[in-house]
């Protein structure tokens, strides 16, 4: 059966585990053929290798778990940015104790996907 490759496209997407809260960023080189039969398939690429569909069943890296939630590339990079550059932290309060700037307080991913939890 021969193929011929049809179009090639770039996407990335960011990936969020709702179980660990583990997040990660992929980019993909999706190979879009039609074989012999005139039969539309696609071929997904990571860092060069083919890989399952990022769309179809999402495993965790982190914990294994398939409860992952795809988002626009972008998300959880700027999240991380955060984490590793914190904003200075407020003047302790009367009776507070002071907290050492750039300590303030520890963001999780877990924490800033709160909201996409189902209830």
């Amino acid at each position: 059966m021969s193929e011929i490759a049809a179009a090639n496209a770039h996407e990335a997407y960011a990936f969020a585990c709702m179980r660990c809260g583990h997040g990660w960023e992929q980019a993909y080189e999706i190979e879009h053929h039609v074989d012999g039969s005139n039969n539309a398939f696609v071929i997904y690429k990571a860092d060069g290798e083919r890989v399952p569909s990022p769309l179809s069943r999402p495993s965790c890296a982190n914990c294994g778990g398939h409860l992952v939630r795809i988002m626009r590339s972008g998300r959880v990079s700027t999240v991380q940015q955060l984490l590793h550059n914190p904003q200075p932290s407020r003047p302790a309060a009367q009776g507070d104790e002071a907290t050492p700037a750039g300590t303030g307080h520890h963001w999780h991913l877990s924490d800033l996907l709160h909201p996409f939890h189902r209830r």
